[in-house]
């Protein structure tokens, strides 16, 4: 079945994956590509509507990033967002300034023309502005829709066109009626008739699997993360035991996800899933190492060590299926027809198999839709809302050498963390949380006894797409509960300090 599509062309500003999820959210498909396309490539493409996104750049800057003039006469509704509505203005013969002051920030503005891009707007709301340039002057036959003290055209376009700019981001959540706006967009200016739905792509995905895959062998390595969890369920739903799953369980994951894999993936849903136990050959090879890159560069490298011997005994097969998600490939392959997405960030999978090809059934999904996925095929919450999690585990969130005692400490005390952050109600709205053993010691009293033990920080962020977070504010008596339940039954830690830096400066994790 093909989907009516919208085309979301990328002017390289920060917030582009974020409109492509709110037109998904919205249930119309859509794609993000680069801004270089053709009017022929657009029409072949055949879109309901056009996004042009934000980007940092200025419209009379050199180097500056230009649309074919040609897409704005190909009758297709189009949409300019911040450097996308400038561009659009400034190709039409309009004038794009550079503003006396600036605006970043929330800001309110007013409809001053009603157009069926304000549907159900109030005459007067917030919006989420970031912006130097703005446009002064519109093109011939548009009219001025909307405007702040700042910024004379905040909304302008055109009804027999079709075409609209709006200086905001309607697609943050700091535009009140952002969404709406959007959907307006859509419905109202395109004629999406939102047939976009995870029902919808699982059934399917599952016939076009059964179809490709049928008579074949298929193998795919499971780390328990959500990608290759849900890849792999849904590539079993379609071909049932043709699929091969090997699980290389490297000993660095948090306390009882390993079990969980097994429990789920072989016990519940009788997957052909083999586990590479292989905890100690990992800890003896990290023996020694401090350095975080060396860490990351071992644990990779003993990974496709690992999956490679137990491929071998399988032997050749057919399809070797990967999790690889939508952002995966727009961050790898803009410029590039193909690039093979390394299983958690390590390279070389796919030259350890012999196989004739890649399957990547999530490829056109984004993390919260491939969360959504897993919830249609019926995986447990516990696997389908997991946190993100680093491809080293556990290794990264120990500062300096890895050990077994250290290891052991972490587990309990990550575990505690996550434990009381469900109990206070908090983790739906906690991007990440996990405990941290740092690279120090200090002296503690527990009983009548002097101790020297680990300090245990704990990072909790709230984030929309990871680019950027903010300490999680947790209130004191949860923070208390924790911290004295950590010093109290984990062995080896005395001290619990909590990070309250947001990213940038810091990143995510400490590693």
């Amino acid at each position: 079945m093909q989907h009516q599509r919208v085309l979301v062309l990328d002017f390289g500003g920060q917030y582009n994956q974020l409109i492509a999820r709110r037109v998904r959210d919205l249930k119309v498909y859509c794609d993000l590509k680069p801004c270089d396309m053709t009017a022929a490539q657009v029409q072949a493409y055949d879109p309901v509507g056009i996004i042009f996104t934000g980007g940092p750049n200025s419209v009379y800057d050199e180097r500056a990033p230009r649309v074919d003039p040609a897409i704005l006469s190909l009758g297709i509704p189009v949409l300019g967002i911040c450097y996308g509505c400038q561009l659009i203005a400034h190709t039409l013969g309009g004038r794009v300034e550079h503003a006396a002051n600036s605006e970043y920030g929330k800001r309110e503005f007013s409809f001053i023309a009603r157009s069926p891009l304000s549907e159900g707007i109030p005459e007067k709301s917030v919006c989420w502005m970031s912006h130097t340039d703005h446009v002064t002057r519109v093109p011939d036959r548009f009219e001025v829709l909307a405007s702040t003290s700042s910024c004379p055209v905040t909304v302008y376009g055109s009804r027999a066109k079709k075409i609209y700019g709006v200086q905001f981001h309607p697609e943050v959540v700091h535009s009140q009626y952002g969404n709406k706006l959007l959907e307006n967009f859509l419905y109202l200016i395109c004629g999406a008739k939102g047939d976009w739905t995870m029902g919808g792509f699982v059934e399917e995905q599952v016939a076009s699997l059964r179809q490709k895959l049928g008579g074949g062998c298929v193998l795919c390595a499971m780390s328990g993360g959500v990608d290759s969890a849900v890849a792999a369920t849904l590539v079993h739903r379609a071909v049932g035991n043709a699929l091969t799953c090997v699980f290389v369980d490297h000993g660095l994951l948090r306390k009882g996800e390993s079990e969980e894999v097994m429990s789920v993936f072989k016990e519940k849903l009788g997957m052909n899933l083999i586990r590479a136990d292989a905890g100690e050959r990992f800890l003896a090879r990290l023996a020694g190492v401090s350095e975080p890159e060396q860490k990351r560069k071992i644990i990779g490298e003993e990974f496709i060590r690992v999956f490679e011997q137990e491929a071998k005994k399988i032997g050749a097969v057919d399809f070797l299926v990967q999790g690889t998600i939508y952002p995966d490939v727009i961050e790898s392959g803009k410029d590039k027809s193909a690039v093979i997405k390394s299983h958690h960030n390590v390279g070389g999978l796919p030259s350890v198999v012999d196989f004739k090809e890649i399957v990547e059934p999530l490829r056109d999904l984004f993390k919260d839709e491939v969360r959504r996925v897993g919830t249609e095929l019926g995986l447990p919450d516990s696997v389908v809302q997991r946190q993100p999690f680093p491809g080293p585990g556990l290794a990264i969130r120990i500062m300096g050498e890895v050990t077994r005692e250290k290891l052991e400490t972490l587990r309990d005390a990550d575990y505690i963390f996550r434990e009381e952050v469900a109990k206070a109600g908090l983790a739906g709205s906690i991007w990440q949380y996990f405990a941290v053993i740092t690279n120090s010691k200090t002296v503690g009293v527990q009983g009548d006894f002097r101790t020297y033990e680990n300090v245990i920080a704990l990072r909790a962020v709230t984030s929309v797409d990871a680019m950027t977070a903010d300490w999680a504010r947790i209130p004191y008596d949860v923070l208390e509960t924790i911290s004295n339940r950590i010093t109290n039954e984990v062995p080896h830690a005395n001290r619990i300090v909590y990070d309250i830096t947001s990213k940038p400066p810091a990143t995510i994790e400490w590693e």
